[in-house]
């Protein structure tokens, strides 16, 4: 592994950055603090900082010592609505908000990639560096376009990454192409009859009717998708009822559609569409469905994916490798390469609790690796 040694040299520092954050997570568009610290410290490496895109949002800009291209690289910022079980001596102090996906990490990471870009300066073209909020459903990466990012801050590139305890530690992976799903998120809710729980005859029951589209939801995907493709339908909240004694007037019912071809995307909702209607019909009573789409699937540009690889293969060899397959998981950064080609990629660390896990925990040796790995593509692309 060849990581240049500046960066090793400032690791800790990194480190302590990426714990101390660890330590004060803040939720989708609520990173004041989060954005305050990033700004403050692209301020003393002497990079050119604007705040407020996307309402927390952060871009510093760094030119370099010779004229060239524009390269994006994008970190994002916040936690999860988790009450983290970790028992880390720097476990979050937030009851209920914890860096679950390793966002604490990346922002660390691209931290890095700026303080080693600007002492070094030895790169053609423009770093722009883009910390981003709201990441996990929120839709920051839309936030920031709609404010004018790419209007403002131009680039010819972009790129970002995201850490994987599910490859072997210094593992870099890139799929050319559709790499992880869009996603669609759902809202039901059942306006049915209210009553006493002693006589149910004298209402109609939201929770059985719930219960019932729960399992007929289900059959949408194993019966309606063909076989290639890829399609995941998850209900994840179910909310009714208040009292032991009361039949709720309400149920509402929650999930997420994952997806790589809209069209697919178009015709589950159909579907989930037709079956309220046929359930609203049957029990009489209402039920209505709102679907929005939160992420856009994840299309890596080939040519970029091979640069990205290349620029792995520099730092790890033969742990650089290209994958085919496809992750249901979302990723915001999907948006940003709806306007901008580039490519998005996944550092293996040590650990086996997964993501989005109470007991997560980053391995922090992969902080230099995913500078190093961002701090290459500045130095490759910008004059390419």
């Amino acid at each position: 592994m060849t990581i240049p040694q500046r960066l090793r040299d400032f690791a800790d520092d990194l480190t302590a950055i990426r714990r101390d954050l660890h330590q004060h997570p803040e939720l989708g568009f609520e990173e004041v603090r989060t954005s305050g610290i990033v700004a403050q410290h692209l301020r003393d490496f002497g990079i050119e900082v604007t705040t407020g895109i996307g309402k927390t949002g952060v871009v510093g800009v760094l030119k370099g010592n010779r004229p060239g291209r524009t390269i994006g690289l994008r970190a994002d910022m916040d936690a999860l609505p988790i009450d983290e079980q970790t028992n880390l001596p720097y476990a979050s102090k937030t009851p209920g908000v914890m860096h679950a996906c390793g966002h604490d990490a990346h922002t660390a990471i691209l931290l890095g990639t700026a303080r080693y870009l600007a002492e070094t300066r030895d790169f053609a073209g423009t770093a722009v560096f883009i910390f981003q909020p709201a990441e996990e459903g929120l839709g920051g990466a839309r936030a920031m376009i709609a404010e004018g990012l790419f209007e403002r801050f131009p680039c010819d590139e972009i790129y970002g990454l995201h850490n994987s305890p599910y490859t072997e530690p210094g593992k870099i992976g890139v799929r050319p192409g559709k790499a992880m799903a869009g996603a669609n998120f759902f809202d039901i809710e059942i306006t049915a009859k209210g009553c006493h729980a002693a006589t149910p005859h004298n209402g109609i029951d939201s929770i059985v009717i719930a219960s019932a589209l729960v399992q007929q939801l289900q059959s949408i995907v194993a019966r309606n998708v063909p076989a290639h493709e890829k399609v995941v339908l998850s209900v994840t909240q179910m909310h009714a009822g208040s009292a032991y004694n009361v039949l709720p007037e309400v149920a509402t019912l929650a999930g997420t559609v994952r997806y790589f071809d809209r069209d697919q995307a178009e015709m589950v909702t159909q579907r989930m569409q037709d079956l309220c209607d046929g359930m609203a019909r049957s029990y009489g009573v209402e039920i209505s469905l709102a679907m929005r789409n939160v992420f856009d699937v994840l299309e890596n540009d080939p040519e970029m994916s091979q640069a990205l690889y290349e620029a792995a293969q520099g730092l790890v060899g033969e742990d650089a490798f290209l994958h085919d397959s496809q992750v249901m998981g979302s990723e915001d950064f999907a948006d940003m390469l709806q306007v901008v080609r580039g490519a998005h990629c996944t550092i293996g660390h040590s650990g086996s609790v997964p993501l989005h896990n109470p007991g997560f925990v980053l391995d922090d040796a992969l902080l230099p690796l995913g500078a190093a790995l961002m701090a290459r593509m500045v130095e490759t692309r910008g004059g390419a």
